[in-house]
């Protein structure tokens, strides 16, 4: 009898993604604007291990945040864990190294979550964070909020809204409570009153909880960051105050805020504010903090946008291949983007796998080019094609 192999389904992990070309240039696109932002208000790049130990990870942002980290033994048998976000890892750094203060930076890189998967929602998560860290000034807390507005605004978001709260307004609210009334915006106030009461809230505090909710008002360190986001040029209609925003994260210490794009079920595409404590926490220096996270990944499920490729012209090949290399040596020299048709081929075939790369321009060398020392240079968007020397082809492009 013979017996059959089963091979497995070739397939990724549930809550993770390939990103394919076309896919990638939208999220490098996303990516140059938030670096290209960060830059432009004075912040520097910062990048941290993969895995931390679990007990730096463990404790810091909550109890339900706790189930979501990946952990497990090493071959050493240490206990390690994929980090959960950016601002631990951070913090670990800042108790570490002796770094001139205040320190400005951002840092792009993966976390990881054991999440349920859902629209905007994944395992694997292209986190990208801007933090402030050695001075507690609403200037600060302005400018990262500024920041947001910045970058939305040069992504062409039109309809958004950064809702701000403070958590000082909040202290006096017990950690469960307020986790529960985080979930404001997804079930609203039956469904937040619905948990509280099976969390054993009396309906006579949770009355009293809305009451608070619905008279509070801004403390004076936030009113004094509403005054500078309007020294900054951030319009009123972008923001507004809203006591229902918690943000479900322990180490909240003052002003926090989230951002929501109208007319996109999917959450907040960006989500900060001050924590003061946790360095200290962590047992580095007492240093205040503020910063956010821009959700990239959610930024780009909201973007309905398709991003050219960069390669401008396809060198096409008729035989003629050391003339059509030194052609491609040439363009690549003079900063155009080229790439080369490997095989010779017919020209359809090799027209049809530049439009499928997005590619503009072929450049045919045949012989009857290379005898009148020109290139004729075919636009595939208007179908059109010319005759020229290569330094007209290199200033055409």
């Amino acid at each position: 009898m013979v017996k059959l192999h089963m091979t497995a389904k070739v397939q990724t992990l549930k809550g993770f993604r390939d990103f394919l070309p076309s896919q990638m240039a939208v999220r490098n696109m996303v990516k140059k604007i938030c670096i290209d932002t960060f830059e432009l208000f004075g912040y520097q790049p910062l990048e941290t291990p993969t895995l931390e130990y679990k007990s730096l990870l463990t404790g810091k942002y909550g109890e339900e945040a706790d189930k979501l980290i990946y952990t497990f033994k090493d071959k050493g048998e240490r206990d390690i864990g994929l980090k959960y976000d950016l601002t631990v890892p951070t913090a670990r750094v800042l108790s570490t190294y002796n770094l001139p203060l205040p320190f400005k930076r951002y840092q792009i890189q993966p976390v990881f979550r054991a999440d349920n998967t859902q629209k905007g929602r994944y395992r694997e998560i292209l986190q990208c964070d801007i933090d402030c860290y050695g001075v507690k000034a609403p200037v600060i807390d302005a400018e990262i909020i500024t920041i947001i507005y910045t970058i939305l605004n040069k992504l062409g978001f039109k309809k958004y809204s950064i809702r701000i709260n403070s958590r000082e307004l909040l202290k006096n609210i017990p950690n469960s409570t307020l986790q529960s009334l985080d979930k404001f915006e997804k079930i609203g106030k039956d469904g937040v009153t619905k948990e509280l009461i099976s969390k054993g809230v009396s309906t006579q505090d949770i009355d009293q909880l809305f009451d608070y909710i619905k008279n509070v008002q801004p403390d004076d360190y936030l009113k004094e960051v509403f005054s500078l986001l309007e020294t900054f040029g951030v319009p009123k209609t972008t923001y507004s105050f809203d006591p229902t925003m918690i943000r479900g994260l322990d180490y909240y210490t003052g002003p926090i805020f989230e951002t929501y794009v109208e007319d996109q079920n999917i959450g907040s595409v960006t989500g900060g504010g001050r924590y003061d404590n946790l360095v200290k926490l962590l047992g580095g220096p007492d240093m205040p903090a503020v910063g956010t996270t821009i959700g990239l990944d959610r930024i780009v499920d909201c973007l309905s946008t398709t991003v050219p490729t960069n390669t401008k012209i396809l060198v096409a090949n008729f035989g003629q291949e050391k003339e059509s290399l030194k052609l491609l040596t040439e363009l690549r020299n003079n900063n155009i983007s080229s790439t080369f048709y490997p095989t010779t081929d017919k020209l359809g075939k090799q027209i049809k796998y530049a439009l499928d790369l997005g590619i503009n321009f072929v450049a045919i060398l045949g012989p009857d080019e290379i005898k009148n020392k020109t290139i004729t240079l075919k636009d595939l968007s208007t179908q059109q094609q010319k005759s020229l020397t290569l330094l007209e082809l290199i200033k055409s492009l």
